[in-house]
Order: structure tokens, then sequence, then C-alpha cells
């Protein structure tokens, strides 16, 4: 069972917060583990983790990227081990930021370190403001545009996942 049908919430990238956490704490008090303990151990040890599914799937449906990556695995768009060819443009404008992270981590400038993380924090907002418009136009979609809406989801989805690792290291320059 998915965390979504647990919840008895349709597959959403912004589901209802507060519905959410109200699902959390009715399932929370149905599968409390002290209310069966003169059961026996098999009732015991299903309630126990249906008790955990209940808090991983809260977990996951109350943060944002949890929550995006599980649906984009849920719908069969993240394969394990998966080589995903990001866009050539993509790729050229960070072997521009990767060579001037190269140049800092030699010759450290305070000014080109602040630049580049303005340069980076711009692409990061212009990935995250399509991401936003994509996921909301996937809960308001029907199955063929959603389809289409989840590629573009998960290309989004690793373009972050690379600046992640690139603000990782505009962040241990800054340290040093």
């Amino acid at each position: 069972m998915n965390y979504f049908e647990l919840y008895e919430l349709p597959v959403s990238f912004n589901p209802d917060q507060q519905l959410v956490k109200q699902k959390f704490y009715e399932l929370s008090k149905k599968f409390h583990p002290d209310f069966y303990i003169n059961e026996g151990q098999e009732k015991q040890d299903e309630v126990l983790e249906l008790s955990t599914v209940n808090n991983k799937a809260f977990q996951v449906l109350k943060d944002p990227q949890s929550r995006l990556h599980y649906i984009l695995e849920l719908k069969g768009q993240l394969v394990e081990g998966e080589n995903y060819a990001l866009p050539q443009s993509f790729l050229m404008e960070m072997m521009d930021v990767n060579e001037a992270l190269m140049e800092l981590e030699f010759d450290a400038d305070a000014q080109k370190l602040a630049e580049l993380k303005i340069q980076t924090a711009k692409i990061e907002s212009a990935l995250n403001n399509e991401l936003a418009s994509l996921t909301s136009s996937f809960d308001n979609s029907d199955a063929a545009e959603q389809e289409n809406a989840l590629k573009a989801i998960k290309d989004i989805y690793y373009r972050n996942k690379y600046l992640a690792r690139i603000n990782e290291s505009l962040n241990k320059l800054d340290k040093n």
C-alpha cells in the first residue's frame, strides 16, 4: 500500500497538509501499540508495522523533497542505478560553474565566490519555479498530461541534485 492510499488521498505533489496531519493523528491513535497489549503476538506485530508505516508516510508526505522523490519512485520514474542523461545545455552551464569552482579552490577570491553563489542561486530559483508550476499542473491534469509532467519533473529533480552537489562545494569553499 502506498502512502497516499494509506491516507486516502490522491497522489499529489501538493497534498493538503492539514489533511495529512489529520490522517496521521487518526492512524496514530488507531494503530497505537498500547491499545493492542492484550492481543496475540501476531496482531501486536501487525499493529507495530502499521504504526511504523504511518510514521514513515507522515515524514514523506509532509516534506516536499521527500514527497517529490517518493512520487517519482511510485510512478516508476526513478530507477535505482539509472544513469540519467541531463540536457546538454544544462551540462554546459554547469561546466562553466565547475571551472569557476576549480579556480576558486586554487585561488580563493571572496568576491568571485559570492558571484558564483548568486549565479547558482538564480539557476536553482528558476528550476524551482518551473518545478512548482509543473507539480501544480500535475495535480490538476489527466493521466496523459501527468505522464508528460512527470518526465519534466524528473529532469528538474536530477538537475537539482546536481546543483545540490555544487552548493555543497560552494559551502565548503565559503568555510575555508
